[in-house]
C-alpha cells in the first residue's frame, strides 16, 4: 500500500537528487533536500485540506484533480512562477530571465538579490496573512490553548488581520528605509518599493481568498441542493439525476482544490528564494515536496486517517508564520538557510506529537472526546 501510493513520489526523489549532483555538486544535494523538506512541511496543511475536499469527490475526478492538477501544481507553480516573480521583480521577459538563471548565474544573482526586498515584501505579506487568519478564527480544536483563546476572542475584530499585517509591512518599509539611508546601502530608495511590494501581496491574497471563498460557497449551494433532491427523490420514489449533481459538485471542488493548492504553493516558492536562488535546484525541491504532498493527500483519504493527528493543520500554519516573519526579517538581515529550512520541520514535529500525546490523553479518558481533558494532559 505504502509502496503503491508513494511509488511516483520515490522515484522523482532519486531522479531529481541525482539530477542535483550531475548539475551542482553534493551542495545542490543539500540545497534540494532541504527545499524538499520544507515544501512537504509547509504543503503539510494543503494535503490534508486535499484530502478532506478529495474523499468527497469520485474516483474520476480524484484522479483528474492528481493528473492534471499535478501538471499545475509541479510545472506552473514551481517551475513557472519563480520565473515570473524574478522576471516582474527584475524587469526582463520571461524568456530573458530564464536565459539568464541558466547561462549567468552570477548577473542573475545579482538581480535576484537586487530584487530580494520587494520579492521578501510580497511573499511575506501573503504568508503573514495566512496566518493571521488563521489564528484569528475561532477553532474547536486549539493546539496552544492559552495563545488561541484571547487571539480568538480578538478575531471577532472586523478586518484586524489586515491592519495588523499593513502596520507591519509599514514598520517593515520604514525600518529598511532608515537602516539603508543610514549606511548609505544600494536600497536606499528602495523603501517605497518594498512598500508597494507587500501592498501587492496583501491584494494577492485577498483576491486568492475571495476566489477560493467563491467556490467554497458554490460547493455549499451544490450540496445543499444535492441533499434537497435527494429527499424529494425518497418522497416520490423516482430516482434522481445523480450523475449531474456529482458531476456539478465535483467540478467545483476541482476548482476550488486548485485555487487552494496555488495559494499553498506560494508559500513554498516564496520560501524557496530564501534558500536558494537557483532556479534548477528550485524546481527539482520543490517539485520532489509536491510529488510527496500529491502522494500524501492520496494516503489520507485512502487510509481515512484524517483525523488522527489534529494539531498537525496548526503547525503547518505556525510554520507558514514563522517564515512570513523570517522573510520580512531578511528584507534588512541575512538569516542562514538553514534555519530557515528547518523551522518549519521543528514546528510540524513539534505538533505532531503534541497531537499523539492528545490522542493517548482522550484513549486514557476512554475516549470520550472531552477536548478540555485532553488539552490538560497532553500539556497544550
Amino acid at each position: 500500500m505504502l509502496l503503491k501510493t508513494f511509488g511516483w513520489s520515490f522515484a522523482v526523489t532519486a531522479l531529481g537528487l541525482v539530477a542535483a549532483v550531475f548539475y551542482g555538486g553534493w551542495t545542490a544535494f543539500g540545497i534540494v533536500a532541504i527545499l524538499s523538506i520544507m515544501e512537504i512541511s509547509l504543503s503539510f496543511d494543503n494535503a490534508v485540506v486535499n484530502a478532506g475536499i478529495l474523499k468527497k469527490m469520485n474516483a474520476f475526478w480524484q484522479k483528474i484533480f492528481l493528473t492534471i492538477g499535478i501538471l499545475i501544481a509541479v510545472f506552473g507553480m514551481r517551475l513557472v512562477f519563480p520565473v515570473v516573480i524574478v522576471a516582474i521583480s527584475a524587469q526582463l521577459g520571461p524568456i530573458e530571465a530564464v536565459d539568464l538563471a541558466l547561462t549567468d548565474k552570477d548577473r542573475y544573482q545579482e538581480l535576484v538579490t537586487d530584487a530580494h526586498p520587494s520579492i521578501a515584501a510580497f511573499g511575506g505579506m501573503f504568508l503573514l496573512m495566512i496566518f493571521l487568519d488563521f489564528i484569528f478564527e475561532d477553532r474547536d480544536i486549539k493546539w496552544l490553548a492559552w495563545l488561541e483563546r484571547p487571539l480568538a476572542k480578538l478575531g471577532k475584530v472586523d478586518m484586524l488581520s489586515v491592519c495588523i499585517a499593513l502596520i507591519v509591512l509599514l514598520v517593515s518599509a520604514i525600518t529598511f528605509g532608515a537602516h539603508a539611508h543610514q549606511h548609505g546601502g544600494a536600497h536606499a530608495d528602495k523603501a517605497e518599493t518594498v512598500l508597494l511590494a507587500g501592498i501587492a501581496g496583501l491584494i494577492t491574497y485577498m483576491i486568492v481568498g475571495g476566489l477560493s471563498g467563491y467556490f467554497e460557497d458554490k460547493l455549499e449551494e451544490e450540496e445543499e441542493r444535492e441533499h434537497e433532491e435527494e429527499e424529494k427523490a425518497a418522497r416520490t420514489g423516482k430516482p434522481k439525476s445523480a450523475v449531474a449533481l456529482a458531476g456539478k459538485a465535483a467540478f467545483f471542488m476541482f476548482l476550488y482544490l486548485e485555487v487552494l493548492d496555488a495559494s499553498f504553493s506560494f508559500d513554498g516558492v516564496i520560501g524557496a528564494f530564501a534558500i536558494t536562488n537557483d532556479i534548477v535546484l528550485m524546481a527539482l525541491g520543490l517539485g520532489i515536496g509536491a510529488m510527496y504532498v500529491r502522494s500524501l493527500t492520496v494516503y489520507l483519504v485512502r487510509q481515512g486517517t484524517l483525523d488522527d493527528y489534529v494539531y498537525l493543520e496548526h503547525g503547518a500554519h505556525y510554520a507558514i508564520g514563522a517564515l512570513a516573519v523570517i522573510l520580512l526579517v531578511t528584507i534588512q538581515y541575512e538569516i542562514h538557510e538553514i534555519i530557515t529550512g528547518l523551522v518549519g520541520v521543528a514546528l510540524i514535529g513539534w505538533s505532531f506529537f503534541s497531537s499523539v500525546r492528545r490522542n493517548r490523553a482522550l484513549a486514557a479518558a476512554g475516549g470520550d472526546g472531552d477536548q478540555e481533558k485532553a488539552e490538560v494532559s497532553s500539556g497544550v
